[in-house]
Order: structure tokens, then sequence, then C-alpha cells
């Protein structure tokens, strides 16, 4: 299978469009294509300030998508993100009224500030696309993406996500600050007069949508694997559960998502096979919150990608 060229440039064409708005993120863009083409969810973490709401409306303005965004607040309820009935008082009867989550692109902005059992409404969204109401299914728009992010310093009032929660989501990507000449980029376009809440006067365009997305994603299905590139995925999340430094290692969900993601990569990289290293390209967004430190290895000051560096140089390449 050779991926279609003309797929892969208007995908391409997303990094260039997305820039308009959003600077030196290009592997942040590159991320959340991947679980686009994925169908994944998408954990984000950056500080304050770094573009994590304006990335996901220029993409979802780039790709012609439906957005909505929750601000994620202690006294948030199930009900505010994934609707609710309403008594109609003309019908005398309860309608469902749909929340923000029936979009494409729902931005769950600072998750980890809600309480456990708001958190819990997203699961059967991000896992069976639908939300049930009153015993009844209602199907979720598709393409359906969350893009949850957190803040990495502020932990006062948060409510860490678990584990089973976090193995949910596809892809961790991590929004850096911006370096120097990427900064003073981003002030001389506000000092021209960008504004951040007016895409359509920065001259961004739908670059490809819905349709296009589902054709590449049937594209990426065909990107074949060889039994000893799937042996290695596999090898790399069972020698995180061997890890000393690791009290939670890779559970088989993250192998499957390791093996999806790689897959979309060598169908951007214009191949139509898996190579091993197209698998350590991806293992750090794909595998870095499956896995959880035991505490004396944080004390000792070991990470997570430190730990997945010696997994990844310590586990044999095929040849």
């Amino acid at each position: 299978m050779t991926p279609s060229a003309e797929l892969r440039e208007g995908l391409a064409e997303l990094r260039a469009e997305v820039a308009k708005a959003v600077v030196g993120q290009d592997a942040a863009v590159t991320g959340l294509v991947i679980a686009l083409l994925c169908r994944g969810h998408v954990l984000l973490e950056g500080v304050p300030g770094v573009a994590k709401t304006l990335l996901v409306r220029t993409l979802s303005a780039a790709l012609d998508l439906d957005t909505k965004r929750v601000q994620f607040t202690p006294d948030l309820m199930p009900g505010d993100v994934t609707g609710s009935l309403v008594y109609d008082a003309s019908t005398a009867q309860f309608s469902f009224r749909e929340g923000p989550v029936f979009t494409n692109l729902l931005l769950a902005d600072e998750i980890n500030r809600t309480p456990p059992k708001t958190q819990a409404s997203l699961l059967e969204a991000m896992e069976e696309r639908q939300v049930s109401v009153d015993g009844l299914p209602k199907p979720l728009p598709d393409p359906f993406l969350v893009i949850a992010t957190q803040n990495p310093v502020e932990y006062e009032g948060t409510y860490p996500l678990p584990e089973a929660q976090l193995d949910r989501f596809l892809l961790k990507l991590t929004l850096p600050l911006p370096e120097r000449d990427h900064e003073i980029e981003v002030l001389r376009r506000h000092s021209r007069g960008f504004d951040p809440r007016d895409l359509a006067a920065a001259g961004l365009r739908a670059v490809s949508d819905a349709h296009q997305l589902a054709r590449a994603r049937a594209e990426v299905a065909q990107v074949q694997i060889s039994d000893e590139v799937l042996g290695y995925a596999v090898d790399v999340c069972r020698a995180t559960r061997q890890s000393p430094s690791l009290s939670l290692g890779v559970s088989p969900r993250g192998a499957t998502a390791l093996l999806a993601t790689s897959r979309a990569w060598a169908w951007l990289s214009g191949r139509g096979y898996v190579t091993p290293d197209d698998i350590k390209a991806l293992a750090h967004p794909t595998l870095r919150h499956r896995v959880q430190l035991r505490p004396e290895a944080e004390l000792e000051g070991v990470t997570a990608e430190s730990v997945l560096d010696t997994v990844l140089a310590a586990v044999p390449v095929p040849r």
C-alpha cells in the first residue's frame, strides 16, 4: 500500500495553516494529527500561556471541524459535560439537551481541577463514543476527539487523573515554553494587530475536512507491520513492566496504542510499512503517561522520560 500523496499533502498543509496563528509548536500539531488519524484522545500539558487553547481552536478551523471548550472547575457536574434531561412544560415530557461533549474537538481545559465523578463522565464518551441517556445510547459525532489540558506546576486543589483514565488517552503531548526567536515572533505578530479571538483575520482557512480524515484513516489501517517489528513494540512495553524505577508499566492497551500511532507516523512519512524507528519516534508521547514511578525513584530525580530512554536503549532492535 502506497500512501496517497494528495491526502498526505492536505494534512501536511495543516502545519503551515496552524502556524499562521500558533508559533513554534510543530510537534504538538503533528501529535494532534496522529490522534485524529488514530481516533484517539490527547492530554496536553504545559504552563499557562503557551497557546494550548489557541492551538485547538486553530486546528479545528483548519480542518473545518466543530469545537467546544469546557473549563473544568470543582463545581462542574457530569450533566454540564454530557447533557441532561430537561422538562418541557408544553409537552409534559422530558427531552434531552445535548452537552458540549457533542462536538468534533472537545477541549477539556484543566481536566484535573474537577472531581473524579465529573472526570468519569467523560470515560464512556472517550471509549464508546456515545453518551447513555435514560439507558439509551446517543452516538457522538465523527470524528470525536477529547483534548484535555493540565498545568504541570500547580497541583493545589486538583484531582489527579486515575491511571485507568490516563490509559485512555492515546498521546500525552507537552507544550514547552517557546524559544527566544519564537517568542519574539509572537510579540511581533501581536504588535501588528494579531487577535487570537479572530482567526479569520489572520488568514486562516480550512485545508482539510472530516471526509479527507476518514479517507486518511482508512489508508492508515492498511499500513503493514512485520512480526519482527510487532515483537519489538511488545518487548518495549514489557520492558517497562520490569523496570525497577516503575511501580506500574505499560498495559496491553498501551501496546496497541503504540502500534496505532506508529502506523500513523509511518503513513505521514510516506511509507506503507512500520519500521523500528517509527516505534522509537512515538514511544515517548504514547507511553509517558502510562507508567508510574516509584516514590523512591522520584526522589532520586528519575523521570518517565529517562526510564523510557533507558528501555529503548536496552531492548534489541530487529534487523
